[in-house]
């Protein structure tokens, strides 16, 4: 009875037909198998029962199960019963199957000949095989060769078990004649055919280097001599076979994923592809699925750049399979989530049509076939209904492809002797050409220009001759873009207080010159704030952030943010260091996306406030959940603890250097709760404040807590109750008007804005209420002095502290009858809710709320200025003033 899957198979390859010809067996067999994937049990079975007498039947052995491996996979992929991973990871088995059974088989051989290779301790040693490539992502195709280089751990001599006599030889030659064995076994063309080609040749040296060589020769080498291109090739190792993997993975890793962010990687890369496109033209292969324009290898590059470049600090990018590390790359934000669908669609297209490609006669290849016969046959297994219809698709892929490749590979301008300000960089042309260059540029100083030059080359001048170099290359253009910001001259020197700090990491540079928008996106926000200038200057890194423009303006997914930071925090468990630094480093990355937004007007100062509140939401949650899980007295596995935020906080009107105002609750009736949870609380305010070389995360403030300063750091939600109905005054209720539950346990959360309700909610008398609150307002005032002729956009009469002020009067005073005022909607939302209950006219309300928003405009914009104070000409603010003042005569010049 005919096998429609085996039918299809004679159809779309010619090696098939003749394999089921020559082996009609096999077609007898081929159906029990055909409704699952071959698995590494069944081809374990296969090799082992019965054993293999000699290596004769070995070799018969391992040929005939790759045949049958051949037709099962070949059959379920042509019929569509199969997708591209269960495809790949077929082969990829059997590799790892017939690369064991044959390394054991000789090892059995030569340790009986020559005892077992043992290190200077006498621990016997086995040869760990890596593959590489294709087979060490798991990735391995339907003809491929297998890319292997053969390790051993340490160096030592062969000794027999029962210190019987035998010709002992050394480590390396036992395992140099292991290798030459198993290479045999799998490569050599026998009357069955073979098993795999094995190509040897990325191992150190390639053809010219050890047959196989030591971990700690290995070492040596690649800290030593490793080029870049081995870097690429690193990417995939893995080791199949032998012991101390982790031992060999931590001398590789350092060598792949670089600690730093390594933008020289795309030069490298670069230059393999140009050397790769040359070849493949000179061979006019511009046909190759693989290797040509928009080709899998295009592909492959475009993830293992972002790798090789920002592998070393997320270790979600350190796996090897090609379409986990897209999907990664999409979840971490390097790359949009349509450019990896475009990729992840092309590449199963293109991997797909490579196997049918080497299905017509099993032949390693990947190019697309010129006669009629076999565009048939492809177009047949790959359901188009004529080969017209495949190069249509194929084209539309390989474009896609190449667009995305390019985006990342475009090669930067780095001749730059023809720019116009290439004279003045170098300092070449005379005094008065100089001066016209720059004013024309727009600069109005071209002496003080000049001499930030000048000072700019003495320092460079220090400098290796490829950085000075690159910094001769970058600063034409980077002169160029920073004459058109506001104020040209404080922009360029920022730029050359930054340069001086990063110019010894010439992959800074690099970055720079590789992404002509980073560099435009680097001088906008140089020019827009020195506070923004210090904080990138102090942290460099930062700048990696500014060559994903889609991503950078992109609006934060705090959900999917927290899930990364929460993985990355997971991958440094025990190192709590590591783990704080990476805290930081999430937000001063955080914290430089929404800068960019900000500046770029993308972001209005309440929305802007509202991220950056979930953002010190986030990590105050990990905050305490990492200082938990590293109390060593904790005595249940959640804390019943809660982090309540005051102030800007609490309010989310958060800006870029705020502090937070916290307290901290819990409700616990174990013996030593208190005890316990104050350390919590100290262990939390010391993972914020501590400064490491990241930087601090958050000043705090924890004076708003009962009894302040010196109250206890941590209280009970009965003490907390207590305190707020009994004890506590009138400007601590005004506090709890902007105060929220933050993170922790949620039943204690909601105790809490229960109890807030409550207390704000409790009648109170309208007189004896203006006076406290017109008290603590004059307080205040006469805490904050300004002597100065410019107006204080916080502190002075008809600022925001006034606003602040009449919102929590209104407040305190009308919740009873009003209760949404008892809301934390802010303060522009409740102005608009007492005006819409009449405690306020309708007008003066709507003004107040839009004075709030233009002063708090105003400071933040002052602030970002780098202003000590937040202060501004009177005239500036003078309709806002009177604004606010109405407000205030209105709500606090009478008793409401």
């Amino acid at each position: 009875m005919p096998i429609p899957e085996l039918d299809r198979v004679a159809r779309c390859s010619r090696f098939g037909r003749r394999l089921l010809e020559s082996q009609p067996q096999l077609a007898e067999t081929a159906p029990v198998r055909l409704d699952r994937p071959f698995t590494r049990e069944a081809m374990q079975a296969f090799l082992t029962e019965p054993p293999c007498a000699d290596e004769a039947a070995l070799h018969q052995r391992l040929r005939q199960l790759r045949q049958r491996v051949w037709l099962v996979a070949t059959a379920r992929d042509l019929a569509g019963s199969a997708d591209l991973a269960e495809v790949t990871a077929t082969w990829s088995t059997l590799a790892e199957v017939c690369v064991a059974a044959a390394l054991d088989f000789h090892h059995a051989l030569l340790a009986a000949r020559h005892g077992e290779p043992r290190d200077e301790a006498g621990q016997a040693q086995h040869m760990v095989v890596v593959g590489m490539g294709k087979l060490g992502g798991f990735e391995l195709n339907v003809s491929s060769d297998i890319d292997l280089i053969y390790l051993y751990p340490d160096e030592g001599d062969t000794a027999a078990d029962d210190g019987a006599a035998v010709k002992s030889i050394s480590n390396h030659e036992f395992f140099v004649r292991l290798g030459r064995k198993l290479a045999a076994a799998l490569g050599e063309n026998t009357a069955d055919g073979y098993v795999f080609r094995v190509d040897l040749r990325l191992r150190p040296w390639g053809d010219s280097g050890p047959f196989a060589m030591g971990f700690a020769m290995l070492e040596d080498y690649l800290v030593a001599q490793g080029r870049p291109w081995e870097r690429y090739a690193w990417i995939k190792a893995r080791p199949l076979t032998g012991s101390r993997h982790d031992e060999l993975m931590q001398i590789v890793r350092p060598f792949v994923f670089r600690k730093y962010l390594d933008f020289g990687a795309f030069a490298a890369i670069r230059d393999l592809h140009v050397q790769i496109r040359r070849e493949v033209a000179r061979r006019e292969m511009a046909h190759n699925v693989k290797l040509g324009p928009g080709g899998i290898r295009e592909i492959e590059f475009t993830a293992q750049v972002f790798q090789l470049i920002r592998g070393g600090q997320i270790a979600a990018l350190q796996q090897r399979p090609t379409l986990v590390v897209l999907e990664e790359l999409a979840k971490s934000g390097q790359m949009t989530l349509d450019a990896q669908q475009e990729l992840a669609s092309a590449y199963d297209f293109l991997r797909r049509l490579e196997h049918r490609i080497q299905y017509l006669d099993d032949a390693q290849t990947q190019l697309l076939p010129d006669d009629a016969e076999s565009q048939a046959m492809l177009a047949e297994a790959m359901g188009f209904a004529d080969y017209a219809a495949l190069l249509a698709a194929l084209e539309r892929h390989r474009n896609k492809v190449t667009r995305h490749f390019e985006q990342v590979f475009a090669a930067p301008q780095t001749d730059q002797m023809s720019h116009p300000l290439t004279a003045v960089c170098c300092g070449t042309a005379d005094a008065a050409s100089m001066h016209a260059l720059l004013e024309n540029a727009g600069y109005d100083d071209p002496p003080r220009v000049l001499a930030t030059l000048d000072a700019l080359r003495h320092h460079a001048a220090r400098l290796a001759e490829s950085t000075q170099l690159r910094l001769n290359a970058l600063l034409p253009p980077t002169l160029e873009v920073i004459g058109s910001q506001r104020d040209p001259m404080a922009t360029l020197e920022r730029f050359a207080a930054l340069i001086q700090s990063i110019s010894r990491r010439a992959t800074y540079l690099a970055l720079l010159a590789e992404y002509p928008a980073a560099l435009r996106q680097l001088v906008r926000l140089l020019a827009a704030s020195p506070w923004a200038a210090q904080m990138i200057t102090q942290q460099p890194q930062l700048l990696d952030e500014l060559i994903a423009p889609q991503h950078l303006m992109s609006v934060p997914d705090w959900t999917q943010l927290a899930a990364q930071l929460h993985d990355e925090l997971d991958a440094h468990l025990g190192d709590t260091e590591a783990q704080m630094d990476a805290m930081r480093r999430f937000k001063r990355v955080q914290t430089l996306r929404l800068l960019a937004q900000d500046v770029a007007g993308r972001l209005t100062l309440e929305a802007l406030s509202d991220h950056l509140s979930y953002l010190a939401d986030t990590l105050l949650a990990e905050t305490l959940a990492r200082c938990w899980a590293g109390l060593k007295t904790r005595h249940r596995d959640t804390p019943r603890f809660a982090v309540i935020g005051y102030g800007k906080l609490g309010g989310k009107e958060l800006g870029y250097a705020s502090d937070l105002d916290i307290v901290f609750l819990y409700d616990d009736d174990a013996e030593h709760a208190q005890e316990i949870y104050a350390r919590l609380a100290q262990r939390i305010n010391t993972w914020l404040g501590t400064l490491t070389s990241a930087g601090m995360l958050y000043e705090t403030d924890l004076r708003l807590r009962p009894d302040g300063a010196s109250g206890l750091l941590v209280s009970s939600t009965e003490a907390f109750r207590d305190y707020q109905l009994s004890h506590a005054w009138v400007w601590e209720h005004q506090a709890l008007s902007r105060a929220r539950f933050v993170c922790g346990d949620a039943e204690i959360g909601a105790t809490f804005e229960a109890l807030r309700r409550e207390v704000l909610c409790i009648p109170r008398d309208a007189g004896k209420l203006r006076d406290e609150v017109r008290a603590m307002r004059e307080k205040m005032h006469a805490g904050h002095v300004n002597d100065s002729e410019l107006f204080d956009l916080k502190h002075d009469r008809g600022g925001i502290v006034d606003v602040e002020f009449c919102v929590q009067y209104l407040v305190l005073r009308h919740c009873a009858a009003h209760p949404e005022l008892a809301d934390n909607v802010g303060n522009i939302a409740l102005l608009q809710r007492a005006g819409a209950a009449g405690l306020i006219p309708t007008d003066l309300a709507q003004a107040a709320a839009d004075a709030y928003r233009e002063l708090r405009r105003q400071q933040h914009a002052v602030k970002l200025s780098g202003a000590q104070y937040a202060r501004v000409p009177l005239p500036a603010v003078e309709s806002v003033r009177d604004a606010v003042t109405a407000l205030w005569a209105q709500v606090m010049g009478l008793a409401t």
